[in-house]
């Protein structure tokens, strides 16, 4: 593991995160509408009761992804699955599941009833508490569905916390969160969660490229196109890089960042010096998400046929 007590720029070391720290009046976030039942926190009273309809759900969504996984996931993400005993069947009892985690890492997996503002979502993130929607898709929705849901967020982010620099990456992030905050450059700390966290793809030996972001791992689709498909690129992470490139948040990506380890991706980004990299940033991204540029180290150049041929809304086939 990381020591955590070596961290340097990417948190603010005096930030006291024990309550909900004031958002500072001059800083943008999306406006969302709180609903009536959550406190300032976004947490839901309970966990939402599954009926049998929505564990043969979570039963189904579960079995899909086994069938695509293997040899495709992260091996950090399989071992998760298995120190978790996700595959008990059912939406998982969120105390059980905290209880086992914690036991891990010192995480905790918390229900919020929907996407959650920015600076509620980082200060979870720095006191180890995963936010996990507290409702599960339909079976109309059960292909693709906008908002994330249980599934998503637990099949595909929880396993990843058990393990110990993975751990440590993510409540460094939240920390992070509220110096992007305080230069407004949220979209650029948001290209890095949804490149890494997200989306991110690691070389556990030379030529074996797997999957650890969630957003991958939680769908049949890209677990098979992110790493083996011709269309998209496969570039080396390189944060100040990540931080300027845009990203699709509706369709598969046509680029994905590899890291060599989840020390190497510990290393790249809590000992940057985030300061000076925001104040170096512009207001909108820099580099196209289909981009290689001169500085990549690229080790797949995509056709990008996929996206040229139309992406998801023409039916072109994820090759």
């Amino acid at each position: 593991m990381v020591a955590i007590e070596t961290m340097a720029t990417i948190a603010e070391q005096q930030q006291d995160f024990s309550i909900l720290p004031e958002l500072p009046a001059d800083v943008f976030t999306a406006p969302l509408k709180k609903p009536a039942h959550v406190g300032d926190d976004w947490l839901e009273p309970k966990q939402t009761e599954y009926t049998s309809d929505d564990d043969a759900i979570w039963n189904d969504l579960f079995a899909r992804q086994m069938e695509v996984l293997p040899g495709r996931a992260a091996s950090a993400f399989m071992a998760g699955l298995q120190k978790l005993n996700l595959n008990r069947g059912g939406v998982p009892e969120f105390r059980k599941l905290s209880e086992d985690l914690g036991a891990l890492t010192g995480w905790s997996v918390v229900p919020v009833p929907m996407l959650i503002p920015d600076h509620v979502f980082f200060w979870h993130l720095a006191n180890r508490r995963f936010p996990a929607g507290n409702f599960i898709r339909t079976r109309e929705t059960f292909d693709y569905i906008q908002e994330p849901d249980v599934f998503h967020d637990v099949f595909g982010h929880v396993p990843m916390l058990t393990d110990p620099v993975y751990a440590d990456y993510m409540q460094e992030y939240g920390r992070a969160g509220w110096k992007a905050m305080r230069y407004n450059h949220l979209k650029a700390l948001g290209a890095l969660y949804w490149y890494t966290v997200e989306f991110g793809l690691i070389e556990e030996a030379p030529g074996d490229i797997r999957a650890y972001g969630a957003g991958i791992l939680s769908g049949p689709t890209e677990a098979v196109f992110s790493v083996e498909a011709d269309s998209p690129n496969r570039i080396m992470l390189n944060v100040d890089r990540v931080m300027r490139t845009d990203y699709v948040i509706d369709d598969l990506q046509p680029t994905y960042f590899v890291i060599e380890s989840f020390e190497d991706l510990y290393r790249q980004t809590v000992e940057r010096d985030f300061d000076r990299l925001y104040r170096s940033l512009g207001p909108s991204f820099t580099y196209a998400n289909s981009a290689v540029i001169d500085v990549d180290d690229v080790l797949h150049r995509g056709t990008q046929e996929y996206w040229l041929r139309g992406g998801r809304g023409s039916g072109a086939t994820p090759i």
